[in-house]
């Protein structure tokens, strides 16, 4: 066995999908250096425990690895943004005819659209940028962030309603979404 095939592994199975990562970690983070931070960390722990990595998807994997490094950064550097409540406690219920994309197809200001995105809560943000702008399926985002299908399927929905209500604010206020 070559010694070097570990590494080409890695290479081949995670260097791919660190355009996903860091999108999904400036998505989180809401910065560049912070998301810079967490891509790093996160690939380091991705090459320290690839051999536990058994196959599968491993766009998936690295994104869990984000997010969960994500989520220990945010405990160390912004303790107030973590939320405690449960999706139902926080938000009631939603449309789910609404459409980020098509919010989106509709506006002719991409940057009100991603301050949209900006203002939710870090558990839609993330639904929202795995299902739309990574194209994640249902059960990829459901092994990413380690809930149910069910539950991203009403944080999809609860995210989506809340982007309507904020661009709709902003129409409202004159401000042009």
């Amino acid at each position: 066995m070559n010694e070097n095939e570990p590494a080409t592994q890695f290479e081949q199975a995670i260097l791919p999908h660190l355009d996903a990562a860091y999108n999904l970690a400036r998505w989180l983070t809401g910065n560049d250096q912070d998301a810079r931070d967490v891509v790093q960390e996160a690939s380091l722990r991705a090459l320290k425990f690839f051999g536990g990595f058994r196959g599968g998807n491993s766009r998936a994997w690295l994104l869990t690895i984000v997010r969960n490094t994500f989520y220990n950064w945010l405990e160390k550097n912004r303790p107030h943004e973590v939320s405690t409540a449960g999706d139902e406690e926080l938000y009631g219920l939603e449309d789910p005819s609404v459409d980020p994309a098509l919010l989106l197809a509709r506006s002719s200001n991409v940057e009100a659209v991603r301050g949209a995105i900006e203002q939710l809560p870090v558990e839609f943000r993330e639904i929202v940028v795995l299902r739309e702008l990574e194209d994640c399926s249902y059960k990829e985002i459901a092994d990413v962030a380690g809930v149910p299908i069910g539950t991203v399927m009403s944080r999809l929905a609860r995210a989506r309603k809340q982007l309507q209500e904020i661009l709709a604010d902003k129409s409202e206020t004159g401000d042009r979404p």
